[in-house]
């Protein structure tokens, strides 16, 4: 799944130190390898380029996600953040 070889960009890398969460981190760690990257870096790198550059298109999974999301919004089965902070007497 890597875009490293896809990319005509400068090939030396640098390395940064990031902080995560360690929830944001565990999402990583257990998503990377299931989606075909080769290491958390290329997973990584891969993330920051969209965030840079986003696609321009979404894929045919991403938009059946979204119509079904739309679909279960209208139906009433989700609600926001904010509502169930509400519902829970919970603060910002």
């Amino acid at each position: 799944m890597s875009t490293d070889s896809d990319i005509g960009r400068d090939r030396e890398m640098e390395k940064i130190d990031i902080r995560v969460p360690q929830a944001l981190l565990a999402e990583i760690d257990s998503v990377w390898e299931e989606r075909g990257y080769a290491n958390k870096s290329e997973f990584i790198r891969d993330a920051l380029r969209d965030a840079v550059d986003p696609p321009t298109e979404l894929s045919a999974e991403a938009l059946q996600q979204l119509a079904e999301s739309r679909e279960q919004r209208e139906d009433g089965e989700t609600v926001s953040q904010a509502d169930v902070k509400d519902r829970l007497g919970l603060d910002d």
